[in-house]
């Protein structure tokens, strides 16, 4: 039974030991990750140790210069802090959970590392004489400086159309999710953007903005821009020329069919009334002409067919030096011969009263 019970304990203490030796003290980090000057970055790190659990209240955090150990960017106190880097860098997370990512903010274009991560964990009465520290000197984060913002991703159609949904999605890398860039857009309002922000690979996110626009023929050939700012008030913008395509409806038949139909009724009717005054008009034309060729026909007969002999008239001359017939239309006795005889023309016997044979002028 002892034999046993010391088999176990030996098992125990080869397990722990090897853990130990075995470089249970584990660090993940992103080793190189970009960070835009005047901004901020998220280190992220987490790291494991072979004690049992701890509270965060028993682990310190420190990050550090990788050449020297005491070249500190952060401590929980700050005069352990180099000047340049006080109020500048904070924990994110627990310890407790593992979770020693970095935040750093206001980047110099000197901030580029390499940074180291430390543990220090707080000694108990078994181990007053051998606190646990250990820095992850191997598992450090170089920063690449950028002195410009990147600049934002446009994914559209080629061609929209009139009075349809449009979306156009607009994106941007950025490594420090706590505070993520704003986009905005030069159309379109509120209510008409999703954004959507999602974690590409260790260190680097993505920020999406969706934009749902209605497009109408006003809005063709119009840009649209997309701008995105920075943590800090850095910005950097892209755009397109929106192109509307224009919605087949009947509208373009209708309204010149109406006009056209308009103008064909208003100069037909135009053709018609002056048609029918013309008409009239040659109507009476063709009337007088008529009238005045009967009465034209009628001045050549009077003068032949009129001047018959009358003799039952009676005598109209007065006497006195100017005799004057008092018959109209008929030529004066005076100046025609005395007497001459006339037969009237069988036609005209109506217009005399069936008159055979009139004496118009008679013996005077």
């Amino acid at each position: 039974m002892n034999i046993r019970r010391r088999l176990m304990v030996l098992y125990v203490l080869i397990t722990a030991c090897h853990g130990d030796f075995n470089g249970e003290w584990k660090a993940t980090v992103v080793k190189h990750i970009d960070a835009l000057v005047n901004s901020c970055v998220v280190l992220p790190c987490s790291f494991s140790h072979p004690k049992e659990q701890l509270p965060s209240s028993r682990l310190r955090g420190i990050w550090h210069h990788q050449a020297q150990h005491n070249q500190r960017i952060y401590h929980k106190d700050q005069t352990n802090v180099l000047p340049n880097f006080r109020d500048r860098t904070r924990l994110l997370g627990h310890l407790g959970q593992g979770n020693c990512s970095l935040e750093m903010t206001q980047i110099k274009d000197y901030d580029n590392g390499p940074f180291c991560f430390r543990i220090e964990l707080a000694a108990t009465e078994g181990d007053i004489d051998h606190p646990d520290k250990f820095s992850f000197v191997e598992d450090c984060v170089q920063l690449k400086m950028l002195p410009d913002p990147p600049k934002p991703t446009l994914s559209y159609a080629n061609t929209a159309n009139e009075s349809r949904p449009y979306t156009v999605v607009c994106s941007v890398t950025y490594t420090c999710p706590t505070h993520a860039p704003l986009l905005t857009w030069s159309m379109g309002n509120a209510h008409d953007v999703t954004t959507v922000i999602k974690e590409i690979h260790a260190g680097f996110w993505e920020v999406q903005s969706i934009l749902i626009i209605v497009p109408e023929a006003k809005d063709d050939h119009n840009d649209v821009t997309c701008t995105a700012t920075f943590y800090g008030g850095m910005s950097s913008s892209d755009k397109f020329t929106l192109f509307v395509k224009r919605t087949k409806n009947h509208h373009h038949i209708i309204i010149p069919t109406v006009v056209a139909v308009g103008i064909i009724v208003l100069f037909g009717g135009l053709c018609i009334a002056m048609a029918t005054k013309y008409k009239r008009r040659i109507a009476e034309l063709q009337d007088q002409y008529s009238l005045r060729n009967r009465l034209s026909r009628l001045s050549r007969r009077w003068p032949r067919d009129n001047m018959v002999e009358l003799k039952h008239l009676p005598n109209t001359s007065t006497s006195g030096a100017g005799q004057k017939c008092w018959k109209p239309h008929l030529p004066c006795p005076k100046s025609q011969p005395t007497s001459f005889n006339y037969k009237p023309d069988i036609s005209d016997a109506d217009d005399y009263e069936n008159t055979a044979d009139l004496n118009v002028y008679g013996n005077l």
